[in-house]
């Protein structure tokens, strides 16, 4: 029998060094985060959420204005139908539920007795007849900081809740 010699197949050495640093680097590739990205990530989380709730306490804020100056428009309407009915103001904002005595003229209730009369921030709404600015009378909020004759007050003589 005879054999025939093989063609030498060229083969690709690679140095020992080379070789055992790529080995290092395929078992060191992991496909966790590093603590700095999770971090990050976290500051970019945290600073998204922060601008969230400023912009919806301002929401909330004007809101309550909004409800302070429309509830104290309508109370307002109330009092004018109380002295058309009456020919003077009343004496407080409970005669708009409950009928003076003598009772007179008197054709309420001009609001529900259901309906609260203190504004979104806890504080009662105000009455003064006469009123403060030289008017037959004035309706007020105390406003969001619950001190009267500051900046943020919401009464009837304004023409918007906007201060």
């Amino acid at each position: 029998m005879r054999t025939v010699p093989m063609k030498a197949i060229p083969m690709r050495t690679v140095p020992m060094g080379i070789m055992g640093k790529n080995r290092r680097n395929q078992c060191q590739k992991r496909g966790g985060f590093t603590l700095l990205e999770v971090m990050i990530v976290l500051f970019i989380l945290v600073t998204m959420m922060a601008l969230a709730v400023v912009a919806v306490r301002g929401t909330q804020l004007e809101s309550q204005k909004r409800t302070a100056f429309i509830f104290v428009k309508n109370l307002e309407t109330a009092v004018e139908r109380y002295i058309a009915d009456m020919g003077q103001p009343p004496e407080g904002l409970a005669a708009l539920v409950d009928a003076p005595d003598p009772k007179g003229s008197w054709a309420g209730p001009y609001i529900r007795d259901n309906v609260t009369t203190t504004d979104p921030w806890g504080s009662e709404y105000q009455y003064a007849s006469p009123g403060r600015s030289g008017r037959e009378f004035d309706i007020w909020s105390f406003g969001p900081d619950r001190t009267d004759g500051t900046d943020d007050d919401i009464g009837t003589w304004q023409s918007s809740h906007v201060n």
